[in-house]
């Protein structure tokens, strides 16, 4: 089988990659002092692996499935990479690359673990590894069963953020690093929950039973507005609480694109209106995770 580096890149789905590497710096800088390089690259790579993981086994999942199989156009924001609807990868192809970025991150953590000489750190990884593939994979499949958005949130959130925290100090559990994860979970589940919307038909029509159907498709922009006010209220309690700064209510300003992203959400039930509030949301996620990012730096 032939493999074009353009489809590879499109299969590894690496325009989501900094939902996890931005929540994982976060988590690195804010302890502000004794930064270990070392650390860092070791957990940032473990990080991206699992996450390149994650996005294989879910097309992997959504394929056999037969869910990607309803609509086999590819959108780029949502719906999975469609290379093996269209042929050009096979299913197998996804689960033997998603279990060889899982090993290559898992031996980085063994790295991990001796120079902290705890086997707790591969523990941890674990739990996240397993997390990780059971929100697409059987039996779990916490994505099919109205858990994923809660899967995506700590996986994206807390997780990133205090592991990163974690491999600097070797402090976990930590209050701290948990506020300041807040934030960031909740714009990842405003990421994902903007792409649940418009599959919200066909996960319907495949038993696939996300948060949008607490609300159905048209009323659930609320669900949105909802996971949005959570995140910028969390920014002004670790404002109050002293763990972020006054640099950090600079990403205030972003309120507005995500306004508009929801009236999009309740507006435009189309495709391309679609893809513009998942851009939106993504563009949030990522410029209020890089402020937060500067608001840490000293």
């Amino acid at each position: 089988m032939k493999i074009n580096f353009k489809d590879f890149i499109r299969a590894l789905r690496l325009s989501f990659i900094p939902a996890s590497i931005l929540p994982f710096i976060l988590g690195s800088l804010l302890p502000g002092h004794n930064f270990n390089a070392l650390n860092f690259f070791l957990g940032l790579v473990a990080v991206v692996f699992v996450h390149l993981s994650a996005n294989l086994a879910n097309d992997y999942a959504d394929s056999k499935s037969g869910l990607d199989w309803q609509d086999k156009k590819f959108y780029n924001f949502f719906g999975g990479s469609k290379l093996i609807q269209e042929g050009v990868l096979s299913e197998k192809f996804y689960f033997w690359l998603a279990v060889f970025f899982s090993i290559s991150g898992a031996l980085c953590v063994i790295a991990l673990s001796l120079i902290f000489k705890s086997p707790s750190v591969v523990a941890y990884f674990a739990v996240i590894l397993f997390l990780a593939w059971s929100y697409s994979e059987k039996p779990l499949q916490f994505s099919y069963h109205g858990m994923g958005e809660a899967i995506i949130f700590i996986l994206f959130g807390p997780a990133l953020v205090m592991g990163g925290y974690f491999i600097q100090t070797g402090i976990f559990p930590d209050l701290k690093s948990f506020m300041v994860s807040l934030p960031v979970g909740f714009l990842i589940t405003a990421v994902l929950f903007a792409n649940e919307i418009p599959d919200y038909p066909l996960d319907t029509s495949c038993g696939k039973r996300t948060w949008v159907s607490f609300l159905g498709q048209e009323r659930s922009y609320i669900i949105y507005v909802i996971l949005i006010v959570c995140a910028f209220m969390s920014i002004s309690l670790n404002f109050t609480m002293g763990y972020l700064n006054i640099k950090a209510l600079i990403s205030f300003v972003f309120i507005l694109p995500a306004l508009k992203a929801a009236a999009i959400l309740r507006r435009q039930h189309t495709k391309p209106g679609f893809i513009q509030s998942s851009k939106l949301t993504i563009m949030v996620h990522a410029c209020v995770s890089a402020i937060l990012i500067l608001s840490v730096i000293r």
